[in-house]
């Protein structure tokens, strides 16, 4: 009842942002900002996403390397699939599928995996929201929106310096924090106390297997890598929206979009899909999108080819997971049904059967 409940309203949250998103175009703007774009420019992006999918997988083989050295092999299926679970399945539960698959694939434990997630994605946070708050001193304090982007990139700073904060506390004072865990949560409920006390426990644990120096500092560079190429495939996919594909005598104001505007873009855009939404980020992603070009671009241009671009751009990196994620699921012998159910079935087990996945 409480999951229907959730997917009820994480719908609501998709239709509220796609309405706001699209209130001001109509479908016919819509279909000739299509028609005008130059296709040719997603070959370029998708080699870039391909690059970040690589990069993504390294620097996480880079962080597991504490515990184990994995082959890229593995870190590849585990990567694909796993990004591919967390944009289908609601609720963020596939962000437990790259753990479980790790630890079908090694000597890994899965709480492990999953601490190893959790920095992932404190590291991520605070990188963007560094960069967001560099990049907005270029930006001119009267544009219209900036006061509230940065205030989202404030809130990312909150949200992901907290939770750094509070794992280096944990670190540092291990039992006192999982004694202060069961005394504040305890007071709500017991166990749910005790549940979040031996995660906490769990996760802090698993951090002092970090790995060595050199691990660290290509951790960091596959991170700058990740996002910088991020941002360069946004710049170059808008080169599509120049009107160079636009048939003659139709007329037609190209957007662009600079290297220094893009990445704005995609700090926006990741403040956006932190939104809680419907599975695949649709709505927020849109939207996010939308205000992030708004910071540039006029609201005609916006509302018709800065729309059409958040489309494509969102079309793209969808199917790139999609596609990747379902052929390495080909090659690692499972089923989506398959592996869904496996991590229903073991999702309290630190460690996983290897036999538990075989076809």
């Amino acid at each position: 009842m409480k999951r229907a409940v959730n997917l009820i309203a994480s719908l609501l949250v998709t239709v509220a942002f796609m309405w706001w998103a699209f209130r001001d175009t109509d479908v016919s703007t819509q279909v000739a900002s299509l028609k005008a774009a130059n296709y040719a420019w997603v070959l370029p992006y998708f080699l870039c996403l391909a690059c970040i999918h690589v990069f993504r997988a390294l620097r996480w083989g880079a962080l597991l390397s504490g515990l184990e050295r994995v082959p890229f092999r593995k870190l590849n299926e585990a990567s694909g699939i796993g990004f591919m679970m967390l944009l289908v399945l609601p609720f963020r539960l596939g962000e437990f599928a790259r753990p479980f698959l790790i630890a079908q694939r090694s000597n890994i434990r899965r709480s492990a995996a999953m601490t190893s997630v959790v920095l992932e994605r404190i590291v991520d946070g605070l990188f963007v929201a560094a960069l967001f708050r560099v990049l907005l001193f270029f930006v001119p304090v009267e544009t219209e929106g900036v006061r509230y982007v940065r205030l989202g990139s404030w809130l990312m700073f909150a949200v992901f310096g907290g939770g750094l904060v509070f794992l280096l506390v944990g670190l540092w004072h291990q039992e006192r924090t999982v004694r202060l865990v069961r005394a504040t949560v305890g007071r709500f409920s017991p166990n749910v106390a005790e549940k979040v006390a031996d995660i906490v426990d769990t996760f802090v644990g698993a951090m002092r297997q970090l790995p060595d120096r050199k691990h660290i500092a290509l951790f960091f560079l596959y991170t700058v890598l990740y996002w910088g190429v991020n941002g360069l495939g946004m710049a170059l996919l808008a080169r599509a929206f120049d009107c160079s594909g636009a048939a003659p005598g139709v007329a037609c104001e190209p957007m662009g979009l600079s290297l220094f505007q893009s990445y704005i873009v995609m700090c926006v855009l990741v403040v956006g899909v932190m939104i809680p939404a419907a599975p695949g980020m649709m709505g927020t992603f849109q939207a996010a999108t939308k205000v992030g070009l708004g910071l540039f671009l006029p609201a005609a241009v916006v509302n018709a080819h800065g729309l059409a671009y958040a489309n494509v751009l969102w079309l793209c990196q969808t199917a790139q997971q999609i596609i990747f994620g379902l052929i390495l699921l080909s090659i690692s012998h499972m089923s989506f049904r398959e592996l869904a159910g496996n991590m229903k079935k073991d999702g309290g087990d630190p460690n996983v059967s290897r036999s538990s996945s075989a076809a």
